[in-house]
């Protein structure tokens, strides 16, 4: 590919993807939304040894057009994202898709605590090449363990995602928040459509 383009499509969720994901990451037991809701988003990328690869997300039908628009803006950039694959490469167990550095949307799950569903259940999130982006918590548990080498914000090196940088001001210019900005604890890696 002499001279590289972006490419972002999307298309309903096929029924042999469907049936891969039930029982994974869309659980019948959850109140995970339907599938007619949802869209597989094949986006291209850079790598981190500077190739172009195409990767796969399930998003929100809601969500397609600005994420379409943050991609092409990451592509723009060279912004290198290790890998994108659909959570359920991973059982769709988060610690084993993080500790991959695997960058993935919806995953119905509960949150880290427990207590309600995760804002990627609605495919409405977006966990960004976690080890350098890790998610830490109020007590300083950082995960994946791997993203300890990432602690220090100001250092940037590729792939990680600080205040002012392209990933960041592609997320305002769709008004999805940034859990780096968030007090309590730090989930660098993560946007959303309502902030949480």
């Amino acid at each position: 590919m002499c001279h590289p383009v972006f490419d972002g499509t999307s298309s309903e969720i096929p029924p042999e993807i469907q049936a891969e994901m039930t029982g994974l990451s869309w659980k019948p037991a959850l109140d995970c939304p339907p599938f007619s809701s949802l869209r597989l988003l094949t986006v291209r990328h850079w790598n981190f040894e500077g190739e172009v690869m195409d990767g796969e997300l399930v998003v929100n039908q809601s969500a397609v057009a600005d994420l379409v628009h943050v991609f092409a803006t990451l592509f723009e950039a060279r912004f290198p994202i290790e890998r994108m694959e659909r959570v359920d490469v991973y059982g769709a167990d988060d610690d084993a898709s993080m500790a991959a550095n695997n960058t993935s949307a919806f995953n119905c799950r509960l949150t880290t605590s427990g207590t309600q569903l995760s804002q990627h259940s609605y495919g409405t999130a977006l966990d960004i090449n976690p080890v350098q982006n890790p998610y830490v918590s109020s007590g300083g548990t950082v995960y994946p363990p791997a993203g300890a080498g990432y602690l220090d914000r100001q250092d940037p090196r590729p792939g990680m995602i600080v205040e002012g940088d392209p990933v960041v001001d592609a997320f305002d210019a769709i008004s999805w928040g940034w859990g780096g900005r968030w007090q309590s604890l730090k989930d660098y890696q993560h946007f959303s459509e309502s902030g949480l």
